[in-house]
């Protein structure tokens, strides 16, 4: 980092940077924030499928970070382009999606974005608000801005060419609408998973045709879906929509690998990087990974849904899949209390017969050996107020689902 640049605008950069693929160029875009300069941050979402999911997010959160630094963002629902089909990324010719399909998405995502954008700070555009204006003419003289053999350096579109696959004449107007959306935009910076590289410099190429600045370009990677190898899609059906409920999107998350885990960590979580990395350490000297992933379930599930979805999701994904239990093959125990009364968690384990004695407790704590839920109590003078219901475990073998009111 340029060491004569402001602190704000090398904590600005530190941010914008966190988890990111690429940045095209650097230097413009620390010349845009060292000029105070307010900037329009734009990413495109084709509305090919009713809900979004965790993959796109990566994108949206990007531009949480952004809205927080001060800037606008703006989210482009592509009902233009999404007629067209983005061909990237693939080896044959998308089917384009009807405008009654994309005006019924486009509706759903509008109602999904604000979970994590800022509505003060957000436009919601449409690119049929121009597209539409252009006209034949206007794309006529917008498709003389580029060479068919500069198109042709699309790797996709390269590969097809070389292999003598089909190519129709309108896949190439896909990237002159994305770049023109830019133009029509005044974007200052844009966002797009790898796959988009190419269009997002077109989007570049045409700004400095029509007399504009040049937006800045940041590429994020696209996250792996459930299955750990391919890119999230509905189509593939290793997608977590925002939408899922909380206990099966509680589920979903849980099912990643560990390694894939902390992909995630880094893409999705809001938590600070060096929690991240206190995390990574833990898990190396001993920590359950599975803890570890609690953690990451209960952030997401709190964020598109709220805090006590997320406890009721835990409390669930631990009644059924604990050490292959059911809610029903659980022996089950009741603590009488009154409401609002606390009890110590050495008497609950005496009084459930998971122990012999409240010593026998905090030593089996000392020992980690206890669980509540799955995630492991620390504290000897715990103290749990009522109502509550939980599943604890002392050891391997010896677990129950308590409640306490």
């Amino acid at each position: 980092m340029n060491k004569t640049i402001s602190q704000a605008t090398q904590h600005a950069m530190q941010e914008i940077s966190r988890g990111s693929e690429e940045l095209i160029q650097q230097q413009g875009l620390i010349d845009k924030l060292e000029a105070g300069k307010k900037l329009r941050v734009k990413a495109g979402f084709d509305p090919t499928a009713p809900d979004l999911h965790l993959g796109h997010t990566v994108l949206l959160n990007k531009m949480r970070q952004f809205q927080q630094l001060g800037h606008t963002a703006i989210f482009l629902i592509g009902d233009f382009t999404g007629m067209i089909g983005d061909p990237s990324g693939k080896n044959a010719t998308r089917p384009p999606l009807s405008p009654e399909q994309i005006q019924l998405n486009a509706e759903t995502y509008k109602q999904q974005v604000f979970k994590i954008l800022d509505p003060e700070t957000t436009e919601v555009r449409f690119n049929s608000e121009w597209m539409n204006e252009l006209g034949a003419a206007g794309m006529i003289k917008l498709a003389a801005q580029y060479t068919v053999a500069r198109m042709l350096e699309r790797d996709d579109f390269k590969k097809r060419y070389a292999n003598n696959q089909s190519i129709a004449v309108h896949e190439f107007l896909y990237p002159l609408a994305q770049g023109y959306d830019s133009v029509a935009l005044k974007a200052d910076v844009e966002l797009g998973g790898t796959d988009q590289t190419f269009n997002l410099l077109v989007g570049r190429e045409l700004q400095k045709n029509y007399g504009q600045v040049q937006q800045e370009i940041l590429t994020m990677p696209l996250l792996e879906g459930l299955d750990g190898v391919n890119k999230m899609s509905k189509s593939l059906n290793n997608y977590i929509a925002l939408d899922d409920p909380p206990n099966e999107m509680f589920g979903k998350i849980m099912s990643i690998s560990d390694d894939l885990m902390w992909r995630y960590y880094e893409l999705l979580s809001f938590r600070p990087i060096a929690d991240i990395q206190d995390l990574k350490r833990q898990t190396e000297q001993g920590r359950n990974p599975r803890d570890v992933k609690f953690e990451l379930a209960q952030e997401l599930v709190t964020r598109y849904h709220n805090k006590k979805a997320a406890v009721e999701a835990q409390h669930d994904f631990v009644n059924r899949f604990a050490k292959g239990n059911t809610p029903d093959e659980l022996e089950k125990f009741h603590v009488e209390l009154a409401g609002g009364e606390k009890i110590m968690i050495g008497h609950i384990l005496k009084l459930s017969g998971l122990v012999p004695s409240t010593s026998e407790a905090i030593r089996m704590i000392k020992q980690s050996a206890v669980k509540i839920d799955g995630e492991r109590v620390t504290d000897t003078a715990l103290e749990i107020e009522s109502p509550f219901e939980a599943v604890f475990q002392v050891g391997k073998r010896k677990i129950k689902q308590i409640s306490i009111g």
